[in-house]
């Protein structure tokens, strides 16, 4: 509990109960001053008792000096100076002391008790001692001078310590809810700008998988289309040239699209604004700046592969030499763009990987249009030889399937794939058709 009206410290460097050896000294000097002040009024105090005046001397020294403990007993600091009120000592031990218990954090009715005490206590000695005076002949004013009078000192010497005293506490604990409230404020800034910094760093990762993923699709595709026809090639140009010409094009036509889609994702990526390179982008704006990037990528540079390119695809592979069948079922309708590219991803990435892995296999596409989603398979028979896919040389990252589950997903669909019981391998998603 604060026992002044003064700002504490928290790390206390003054002597026993003071935080500052400033507060100690100023205190030390009030005590000081109400000890020489009692001791002065002890002498008549003295005479009026008929004690020695030494002894009055000494209780005022010993009285006047407890207004030293103000900060640590308040509460005893003002019952003292009433006590000794009846002695007319310690006027300035009773406001000092008032003003010190009403800038506390006591309850109100511990301090209004005791400020009533010493209102009554002074009104009781004042109207005695005025009363005196004027029995005596030292006053010659009339009766009502002496209810005034009364009043007058008690309500000088209480309310103006009070209501300080009471205006200083309110006001020391406005700053202290003031600064625990910024102490809060800036702790709860600092979680948001970790987690906000922890949000760049997900939707970073996220951008770059989303980035991998449609390079890996778009090139991994035309790329194995065209080392197969490159395998085709070399196994045919001795013995059917105008064959191996055709197959050449291909290939020549394979490349130039890759490279044309490849040229087209880096310039989406290298054509950020001057504020979206600048680093004084705000921290919060990073995660929807990340989010979006994967998104416009796709989205800036066309309006990506869609289901009506299908036939193509499968014509693709068909030329480079796949036995592949496409059945369409159900009613064919536009669908969102996102779950168009998705479907087309899904087909053309499991026919790259039957041309990697099960060269020569037969392979059956099938797409069904449903009510409320879109379902597609793709599913390939056994190869006619083991060894037909090493003959292409086609390398596999292993990161085909992962990103077709995670572009399926993503849209709220399922995805499945595993090898089937004749030795082949089936691909199968199921996409939202909202």
């Amino acid at each position: 509990m604060t026992t002044t009206g003064e700002e504490t410290t928290t790390a206390r460097r003054g002597p026993l109960w003071w935080g500052r050896w400033r507060s100690a000294a100023f205190d030390m000097g009030l005590a000081a001053a109400s000890a020489v002040e009692c001791a002065v009024e002890g002498v008549p105090f003295a005479r009026d008792a008929g004690i020695p005046v030494a002894a009055g001397v000494v209780f005022g020294l010993l009285a006047g000096s407890v207004l030293v403990v103000r900060r640590q007993w308040p509460i005893a600091v003002v019952l003292v100076a009433i006590a000794i009120t009846p002695a007319q000592m310690g006027f300035l031990m009773g406001i000092v002391g008032l003003y010190t218990l009403a800038a506390t954090e006591f309850p109100r009715r511990i301090i209004g008790a005791l400020a009533g005490m010493q209102l009554v206590g002074t009104l009781i000695v004042t109207f005695v001692r005025v009363r005196q005076s004027m029995d005596q002949g030292r006053l010659t004013v009339g009766d009502w001078f002496i209810p005034f009078a009364a009043i007058a000192t008690s309500l000088g010497l209480t309310a103006p310590p009070l209501l300080l005293g009471l205006y200083v506490g309110a006001r020391r604990r406005l700053m202290e809810s003031l600064r625990e409230r910024a102490d809060s404020l800036e702790r709860e800034l600092q979680l948001l700008a970790e987690r906000a910094e922890e949000r760049a760093e997900w939707a970073r990762g996220e951008e770059r998988t989303r980035i991998a993923r449609e390079m890996h699709d778009v090139v991994a595709h035309r790329v194995s289309l065209m080392v197969v026809h490159a395998a085709a090639l070399q196994a045919v140009a001795r013995k059917d040239p105008e064959k191996a010409v055709r197959n050449a094009a291909l290939v020549g036509d394979m490349g130039r699209q890759a490279l044309t889609e490849l040229r087209e994702m880096l310039g989406v990526l290298r054509s950020g604004g001057p504020r979206e390179r600048s680093a004084s982008v705000p921290l919060a704006a990073v995660g929807v700046a990340a989010a979006a990037a994967a998104s416009r990528v796709v989205e800036e540079s066309g309006e990506g592969p869609s289901l009506e390119e299908l036939e193509e695809l499968v014509g693709q592979s068909a030329a480079a030499g796949m036995v592949v069948d496409l059945s369409v079922e159900g009613e064919v309708r536009p669908y969102a763009a996102e779950v168009e590219q998705t479907a087309y991803r899904v087909v053309q990435e499991a026919l790259t990987n039957v041309h990697k892995h099960a060269a020569g296999a037969k392979t059956h596409v099938r797409l069904a249009h449903r009510v409320a989603e879109i379902a597609m398979q793709v599913e390939n028979e056994p190869p006619p030889e083991v060894g037909s896919a090493g003959s292409a040389g086609l390398p596999s990252g292993g990161n085909g399937l992962v990103g077709m589950k995670e572009r399926v997903v993503a849209l709220g669909g399922v995805f499945v794939s595993g090898p089937t019981e004749a030795g082949g391998f089936r691909v199968s998603a199921v996409i939202p058709a909202s």
